[in-house]
């Protein structure tokens, strides 16, 4: 059995990293972008996928990640009181910085083979089964050939917003509570790395009149009541669109990852929606090989089965809470400030709330 990946990204790592492992025959593919600056994204891990990655595919230091137990959720005119709080014994999830995860699984990756992507005849000729002898090509990548070609069919929607990110370094404080603010401009997110840093992620809507990085510096310090003495890293921006496959796969081509869904980052679920979908698929593969049969569009059918009904409705759960938080603002948040205060101290509400975020909506 061998598995071609396209796309050396978090998503084509992490899954031949849980390939290898099992002892599954898998070269990655990719095109060389090592020119571009390095991002300065956090990838926020919950803590069953935290528990999944440990046990089963690599180990993660912790000076690397940064555990958070304790979320708040806040709107423009709350007047600094949170309308809900979470807040758990264990940890709800743990932040890593992209950078470091990326090194992390590169340092893992040493038995799996890594072919840079030359010319764009690869893609054409990668699809001849009999030449390259593989069973399967899975498409981490979201802007290539085989997307335009096979999967253009998507559900969409337009945010009509700019996700800002950047790194705070601040004076040490009690850094384990990450706070999400809910303002006119759009979702402001501040996820703690450490005691002394912070990532910032600031969606704000384009009818926000941004002109410079000051500008959303400037915007920012609006709202910031926790961090002093503060230093910006620079600014990475990226236009925000709601973008899922209505197929998952094509013939012997299956999507995955950031190419298969891609969702607001304001509950910071995308790369756990993944890690979701790739254990079940190694389930899936396991299982093939296990009764030493080939991979077929059986198994792909059966992944997208399992996946595809709670991905969908996960991603749009989302959508849903930034309509809702959208609407609020328009009414002055007069929606969300009639919720009631019963509700936040309702433990089996709020233990749903965890469950799901912890899960997603697979344990039904």
């Amino acid at each position: 059995m061998k598995i071609s990946i396209i796309g050396n990204n978090l998503t084509g790592l992490i899954l031949a990293k849980a390939l290898y492992n099992k002892n599954i025959n898998v070269e990655i593919f990719y095109v060389d972008k090592s020119k571009k600056h390095k991002s300065n994204r956090t990838i926020a891990i919950t803590n069953k996928n935290m528990n999944f990655v440990e046990k089963n595919l690599f180990h993660i230091s912790k000076k690397f990640i940064n555990p958070i137990n304790e979320i708040g959720i806040a709107t423009e005119n709350s007047n600094n009181k949170e309308i809900f709080n979470f807040k758990n014994k264990k940890n709800l999830f743990y932040l890593i910085r992209n950078k470091d995860l990326l090194k992390i699984l590169k340092k893992n990756l040493k038995g799996v083979k890594l072919n840079k992507i030359k010319s764009q005849n690869f893609y054409e000729s990668l699809l001849n089964k009999n030449k390259n002898k593989r069973d399967l090509i899975i498409n981490c990548e979201k802007n290539n050939i085989y997307n335009k070609k096979f999967f253009h069919k998507k559900f969409n929607k337009n945010y009509n917003s700019i996700a800002f990110t950047f790194i705070i370094n601040h004076e040490p404080v009690n850094n384990n509570k990450a706070l999400q603010i809910f303002t006119k401009h759009g979702p402001l997110a501040f996820l703690p790395l450490s005691k002394f840093q912070t990532s910032i992620v600031f969606s704000i809507n384009k009818k926000s009149f941004i002109r410079s990085n000051s500008d959303v510096f400037d915007l920012f310090k609006k709202y910031n009541k926790i961090y002093k003495k503060i230093k910006f890293s620079q600014i990475e921006k990226v236009e925000l669109k709601f973008e899922v496959a209505r197929h998952y796969y094509h013939d012997e081509i299956l999507l995955f990852g950031d190419s298969l869904h891609q969702i607001h980052p304001l509950a910071g679920q995308g790369f756990n929606m993944t890690i979701r979908d790739l254990q079940i698929l190694i389930n899936e593969i396991i299982q093939i090989k296990d009764l030493g049969l080939p991979i077929n569009k059986n198994l792909l059918k059966e992944f997208q089965a399992k996946t595809k009904p709670y991905n969908f409705l996960y991603s749009n759960s989302i959508n849903l809470i930034e309509t809702f938080f959208k609407v609020d603002n328009n009414f002055k948040n007069k929606i969300s400030n009639s919720i009631p205060l019963s509700l936040n101290k309702n433990k089996i509400f709020k233990n749903f709330i965890m469950k799901v975020a912890d899960e997603g909506f697979s344990f039904f």
